[in-house]
């Protein structure tokens, strides 16, 4: 064998032993018992509606897998010793070690489970979904993640009862709050073109009615052009009214009509804070979206990935031919292009 050869073959085995120890380097390898995440510390919860705005922090730890890891975080509230058989979610999103929320958004929340104006003993945790890639060499994908929940902290928490405005005529039972108390009231209500309606302080016993965007007391029945669901702000101090369309729909080639309007459009549960619908899809996709049109869209984050991480722009869900309870909960709404949520999909 010439010198040359020896020094080309000596060449091929040494870039085969740099490839091998580059290839053990870049395995992931996951521990046998992750570290689940942990509640660190939970803020001061007797809330006061005159702190309304006042911002509030919960602190935490991430889960640790073993590796750098990408987890998605759900902070959850439940009764005491409810084992989060009846939860409401309170956070989601990448991170879990500084999660920050107003007073009045935390009230708010807390609100659908719990009864304002009293202490009520509620269990906190929170639970991180772990997807791990096919690549790694561990188990897990997108489809099936991991989940790791932290030990539950309990805390006396206290509420306040939100101011309310009562919608009179409106042919159902529904009301704006006033997060803060200061007269500004908000809420989801579906209206009907053919019911003029009018709003009614219970407290004060004032009734407010208006034409247009100006409200005044005592004055006429409201009136709107299309029925459906809206967001109304309501000042009674300014003596404004906003009542923009808030219709919440399925779009998608598993729809009646595919991926064109009209969308099959939710209705609204004020005590859970959901979106929901029961349908019968045929195979295909669906995407939620809002008043028909593009703008403001929800989606798995990952193709095929769990429909509790919803984002904007994300991606279709796969779904199979059959009758359904759909429920979506939106975490962040505005300002579009942040939307951010969480769905279930049960097969009835």
């Amino acid at each position: 064998m010439n010198k040359k050869s020896i020094i080309y073959l000596a060449f091929i085995g040494f870039m085969g032993l740099l490839l091998s120890c580059q290839k053990e380097e870049s395995k992931v390898v996951m521990l046998s018992s992750p570290i689940a995440p942990t509640i660190k510390t939970l803020p001061n919860l007797t809330l006061q509606r005159a702190h309304g705005t006042d911002t509030l922090v919960f602190a935490g730890t991430p889960v640790n897998p073993g590796f750098q890891a990408s987890a998605t975080y759900f902070l959850e509230a439940c009764a005491k010793g409810n084992n989060f058989k009846d939860s409401v979610v309170i956070y989601s999103g990448q991170q879990d070690a500084s999660i920050k929320i107003t007073v009045s958004d935390l009230n708010k929340i807390l609100l659908k489970k719990f009864t304002g104006d009293q202490v009520s003993s509620v269990d906190f945790r929170i639970r991180a979904v772990l997807a791990v890639d096919a690549g790694t060499g561990a188990p897990g994908t997108v489809d099936k993640p991991f989940t790791y929940n932290s030990t539950a902290q309990n805390a006396n928490v206290t509420l306040y009862g939100l101011p309310r405005l009562d919608l009179i005529n409106s042919g159902i039972t529904q009301k704006v709050e006033s997060a803060l108390g200061d007269g500004v009231y908000t809420g989801f209500v579906k209206l009907d073109a053919s019911k003029a309606f009018t709003f009614k302080d219970p407290d004060a016993n004032v009734t407010y009615g208006g034409s247009g965007s100006t409200l005044s007391v005592n004055g006429p029945a409201i009136t709107l052009t299309n029925s459906g669901w809206y967001r109304l702000t309501v000042d009674t101090k300014k003596l404004t009214l906003v009542m923009d369309p808030y219709m919440i729909g399925l779009v998608g080639s598993a729809t009646p009509n595919g991926w064109g309007s009209p969308d099959q459009k939710m209705d609204y549960d004020a005590k859970t804070g959901t979106w929901y619908i029961t349908t019968t899809l045929t195979d295909g996709q669906i995407k939620f979206r809002l008043n028909d049109g593009w703008a403001w869209n929800l989606g798995p984050a990952t193709a095929g990935g769990p429909v509790s991480n919803l984002v904007h722009n994300g991606q279709n869900i796969d779904v199979t031919a059959g009758n359904y309870t759909i429920r979506l909960t939106i975490l962040i709404d505005s300002p579009v292009g942040s939307e951010t949520g969480s769905c279930t999909i049960g097969k009835n």
